[in-house]
């Protein structure tokens, strides 16, 4: 059973940075196409960020340019580095592969609460 525990999350003021970690058990990141999503209140999930097997990073124009993933295979664990933090980033913050046909999501995990307030 693959495991999902994302952590770094918090309460931030607009322009600030976190640094966002999530621990993969039960499976091996770089075998998978690994993403970051969000998931603010009303709304619905979407892909912030997702590093291929290759290390090919790619961002939707709401963050591109602020945030960046990375992945350590040593330690099976995937980061998500978010600076120039805004109000409109405030949400649930999840890790997960990118789900295909033949490779579905793994069972979430609890996610981290990213709040932007002043």
């Amino acid at each position: 059973q693959v495991q999902l525990v994302e952590s770094g999350g918090g309460l931030v003021q607009p322009g600030g940075s976190l640094r966002l970690s999530c621990s993969v058990s039960g499976s091996i990141i770089s075998l998978n196409i690994m993403g970051w999503y969000r998931q603010a209140p009303g709304e619905q999930r979407e892909v912030v960020a997702t590093i291929n097997k290759g290390g090919y990073t790619n961002y939707p124009n709401s963050v591109k340019g602020r945030f960046t993933i990375s992945r350590d295979n040593t330690k099976n664990t995937v980061y998500l580095q978010m600076n120039s933090l805004k109000p409109e980033d405030t949400a649930v913050y999840y890790c997960n592969r990118i789900s295909t046909s033949n490779s579905p999501y793994w069972p979430w995990g609890q996610g981290t609460q990213v709040t932007v307030s002043s």
